[in-house]
């Protein structure tokens, strides 16, 4: 399952646990290549919380992270930012770039 995180959500989601989130937007051909990559992620990994921010609706979220390129993907730990990447990747790339 993914999940869509807003500003009023993310807090409460991002808080505890591990969270995978992706930035992106729906004009954005890269983003688009990379959705396939990030469902899979949610339906194999029980153990990561797998979100979506999109950065044309939440641009205060956009902001806070300091995402200038998209698709732009974070790795939070108990509500706090471990690692995050930028671009196009294959899956296995990913989750080695993230430390997963």
């Amino acid at each position: 399952m993914i999940t869509e995180l807003t500003s009023k959500n993310f807090e409460e989601v991002t808080k505890s646990g591990v969270c995978l989130i992706d930035f992106w937007a729906a004009w954005c051909g890269p983003c688009r290549m990379m959705s396939p990559v990030i469902e899979e992620i949610a339906e194999e990994r029980a153990d990561i919380r797998v979100c979506k921010v999109n950065t044309d609706e939440e641009g205060d979220l956009a902001v806070k992270f300091g995402v200038m390129s998209i698709p732009m993907f974070v790795l939070m730990r108990d509500g706090v930012v471990e690692a995050q990447t930028v671009g196009y990747m294959p899956k296995a790339a990913l989750l080695s770039e993230l430390g997963l």
